[in-house]
Order: structure tokens, then C-alpha cells, then sequence
């Protein structure tokens, strides 16, 4: 089964960005086939042939099944040669004409998801420098695939029977809102992300308490910050949660409380909530 598309982006631009790096002439990579001990390579940049195309590769076998099996980068630098690895895939290495190698896994939660290669078509060592930025553009990857499993998580819990408002369940609710609102703007996958914003709208939607008060638009940072806030967040943690400085969330706090005609950031949570913008 190939990446999703939110998958394969990130996959794509982390190729895009390794060999920007290091000035390698070729890089591909794919993600563990769910169930199944095997990397699809589904991602290709600067090959010449389709050789490596779909290629599935299992755990211990090449120099990317090593990767996963020990869960750390490896590389060789004459990969048909080399007796640092088995050879299940020299058909597919040779046609491309490849020679040295590098492969890194990318691990999230101790779990190997998949694994980024860089290539060479010359028998020549990859240095520190070419192992660092690859090793760098596996993180971008852990990291988009983290924001994706969690923004997947808080998905279902709020698919789940909504308690009622006010109750101590609506607590976790509220917790859960804000998680949302920290990591929309994380989201690649903009059908993801509108998912998320939606369901974000259906939460504060159904704690309005007060449906004959005038509509107030805040922007979507302004409901980002104060979704922290209502979190007990500080304006630091607030900055750190959403990628902002902490001049800034001052900035849309601000904003929002004279939108809102409060005075104190409590006020402003308060009404927000009133008016169906938090839950």
C-alpha cells in the first residue's frame, strides 16, 4: 500500500530537502506497510529508472531492512559489494545504478515507520556531514507524522458522544479543543486540517449559552490563543504550544479581549464561550 498523500508529501519534501543538503544526486524512501514487516519504497527524487519504484523491502534484508531491523541509520559505500548486508535487491540497486548508500529510519515512538535513502553513483565514502542531514530530514518526518497521529487520536475522542456541557467529561472536551487548535495549523494535509478546524467549530458550537448575543469574528489565531488560555496556559506556553513568540500571543490576545469587550484574559475565555467560540 502506497503513503497517503499527507504521508507522501512529507516524504517528498524531506527527499527534496536532503539532497538540497548534502548535493546527493539521488534519495527515495517509503513507510512500513501497516501489518506487515516491510518498507514500500513509494517516494523517488533524482533516479533515472523505475527500478526502485514500489520496491518492498523487509526487515533485515538490504541495507534499508538493516536500518529497520537495528532501528539506526546505515550505509555502505559499495552497496553490490559489500558484505555488510545481504543482496535481495542488487537487480534493483545496479539498474539505477547506485554504489554508495545510506539509509535512516524514521522512528516515532520507538517504532520504525519507515526509512530515507540517499545514494551516490560512485564508490566514494558518505561523510558526517551527509549522515547528519540525513538523520535531520528522518526527524521532519518523525516529526509530521507525531502531529498526524495525534491530531488523529483527539479526532476520534471527539467523534465519541458529546458530554453534557458543564459536566466534568466536558473538562476533558475543553483539553481536547485546545489540543486541536494547537495543532491545525501544524497539519499538512489540508483535508486533515479542515477536519480538525471542523470539528473544533462542532465543540465550541455546543457549549454557546447564549444564542441571542451578537456574533464576534476573531481570527483563527485569536481563538488559538485563547483556547490556551482557557487551558491554563501562559502566554509563554501559549507561544511554545503554537509556534508563535510571545510578543505575538500577547498581540492576538489583546485583539480578542477588545473584540470581545473583556478586560482580563478570564473574561475573554468566558466570553468566548458564551458566544459558540470555545466550548
Amino acid at each position: 500500500m502506497a503513503a497517503d498523500s499527507a504521508e507522501a508529501v512529507e516524504m517528498r519534501g524531506a527527499l527534496v530537502r536532503l539532497r538540497r543538503a548534502t548535493g546527493l544526486p539521488v534519495a527515495f524512501g517509503g513507510l512500513v506497510e501497516p501489518g506487515r514487516a516491510q518498507v514500500r519504497i513509494s517516494e523517488l527524487s533524482g533516479t533515472a529508472t523505475p527500478a526502485l519504484s514500489a520496491l518492498a523491502v523487509s526487515s533485515g534484508n538490504g541495507l534499508g531492512g538493516k536500518a529497520v531491523a537495528l532501528a539506526r541509520p546505515c550505509a555502505v559505500t559499495d552497496y553490490s559489494a559489500s558484505r555488510q548486508i545481504s543482496h535481495e535487491y542488487d537487480v534493483a540497486v545496479a539498474t539505477e545504478g547506485l554504489c554508495s548508500v545510506i539509509a535512516v529510519p524514521v522512528v516515532v515512538r520507538r517504532r520504525v515507520r519507515g526509512v530515507l535513502y540517499g545514494a551516490l553513483r560512485a564508490a566514494q565514502p558518505l561523510g558526517d556531514r551527509t549522515l547528519g542531514a540525513a538523520v535531520a530530514a528522518a526527524r521532519d518526518v518523525e516529526q509530521a507524522l507525531v502531529v498526524r497521529d495525534e491530531a488523529q487520536g483527539l479526532l476520534a475522542v471527539t467523534r465519541e458522544p458529546e458530554p453534557a456541557v458543564g459536566s466534568p467529561a466536558w473538562e476533558e472536551v475543553r483539553e481536547a479543543h485546545g489540543a486541536l487548535r494547537a495543532l491545525a495549523p501544524r497539519i499538512v494535509d489540508p483535508a486533515l486540517r479542515a477536519e480538525l478546524l471542523e470539528v473544533c467549530g462542532r465543540l465550541a458550537g455546543a457549549a454557546a449559552s447564549d444564542t441571542r448575543t451578537p456574533r464576534v469574528d476573531l481570527a483563527p489565531r485569536e481563538v488559538d490563543v485563547l483556547a490556551c488560555v482557557a487551558a491554563g496556559a501562559t502566554n509563554g506556553v501559549a507561544a511554545e504550544r503554537l509556534g508563535l513568540r510571545p510578543e505575538t500571543v500577547k498581540g492576538y490576545l489583546r485583539s480578542a479581549m477588545r473584540k470581545l469587550g473583556a478586560h482580563t484574559r478570564w473574561e475573554a475565555v468566558v466570553a468566548a464561550r458564551r458566544v459558540g467560540l470555545l466550548p
